[in-house]
């Protein structure tokens, strides 16, 4: 009975060694190469989404959502935003 337990215990403690070596490496694992720019590159668009709209006054990038333009921008930037928390 203690010899089954001890295995039990044993087989519990590799598995959670071989998890978390699995965790260690996919999170020291780096970015693909296309990651950098396309995080920035959402970021930019989303500003200058936003930008557009209010310097042509309503009438860019889509004048028929009118202020809703302002979300889709921040919406886009925020995408842009979410991705930095995977950035390695």
């Amino acid at each position: 009975m203690a010899r089954d337990k001890a295995s039990s215990n044993e087989v519990a403690r590799r598995s959670r060694e071989v998890q978390r070596t699995s965790d260690d490496a996919s999170a020291k694992a780096p970015n693909p190469v296309w990651f950098k720019p396309v995080m920035f590159g959402f970021m930019i668009v989303g500003l200058l989404w936003i930008i557009v709209f209010y310097v042509s006054q309503g009438l860019f990038p889509i004048p028929d959502l009118g202020s809703w333009n302002i979300l889709i921008g921040f919406g886009i930037a925020f995408i842009g935003f979410i991705m930095t928390t995977r950035w390695r």
